[in-house]
C-alpha cells in the first residue's frame, strides 16, 4: 500500500474501494431495484400529473415527453440504485449481506485459482490510472457517470490493507 493511499473511517467494514461494475449491479438489494423501478415511474407520472395541470399543445408532444421522461427516470433510477449498492461495497451503510456474498465468492475464486479481482488485460500504469478515475466515482455521478469496468489490483480496502501490512 502506498503512503498515498488512505482509508474512510467508517461504521461498517469495507468490501472493496473501487468494486467492478458488474459486481455492483449483481449485489443489488431488491430495495435498490425497487427504486429503480419507482424512479423510472415516477418520472412519467410526475410529468402526466403536470400535465392534468397545463396541457400539453398536442398529443404528439405527451408521447415524446413521456418518452424522453420515462428514460430519464430509467437513467436516473439506474444511478441511484448503483449508489446505493456501491455505499455498502465502501462500508458506509450497512452491508452484512454483501459481505457474506463476497466471502463466498472470493473463497470459490481462491479454491479456483482465479485471481480476487479477475484478470488485468492492462499494464500497470494502466492498471493505476483506471483505479484512481474509477475509485469512490459513484459520488461523481451528478458531473458524469463512471463506472469501474477493468480488472486491475488496486482494490484495497481497509481489511486487506492490514492482512497485508503484517
Amino acid at each position: 500500500m502506498s503512503s498515498a493511499e488512505q482509508f474512510v473511517r467508517t461504521e461498517y467494514p469495507v468490501i472493496d474501494s473501487d468494486p467492478h461494475f458488474t459486481r455492483v449491479v449483481s449485489y443489488m438489494r431488491a430495495a435498490d431495484v425497487a427504486a429503480w423501478g419507482g424512479l423510472t415511474a415516477a418520472a412519467p407520472a410526475l410529468l402526466l400529473g403536470l400535465e392534468r395541470i397545463r396541457p400539453a399543445a398536442g398529443p404528439k408532444g405527451i408521447n415524446v415527453a413521456l418518452s424522453v421522461a420515462t428514460g430519464l427516470g430509467f437513467m436516473g433510477g439506474f444511478l441511484y440504485s448503483y449508489q446505493k449498492s456501491s455505499l455498502r461495497f465502501w462500508g458506509w451503510e450497512e452491508n452484512s449481506r454483501e459481505q457474506a456474498k463476497n466471502q463466498i465468492e472470493m473463497d470459490a475464486r481462491a479454491a479456483a485459482g482465479l485471481p480476487a479481482y479477475g484478470e488485468p488485460t492492462m499494464d500497470e500504469a494502466s492498471q493505476a490510472a483506471a483505479a484512481r478515475n474509477s475509485k469512490y466515482s459513484a459520488l461523481k455521478f451528478s458531473a458524469i457517470p463512471w463506472f469501474n469496468t477493468t480488472n486491475h489490483k488496486y482494490h484495497l480496502s481497509e481489511n486487506t490493507a492490514s492482512k497485508s501490512a503484517n
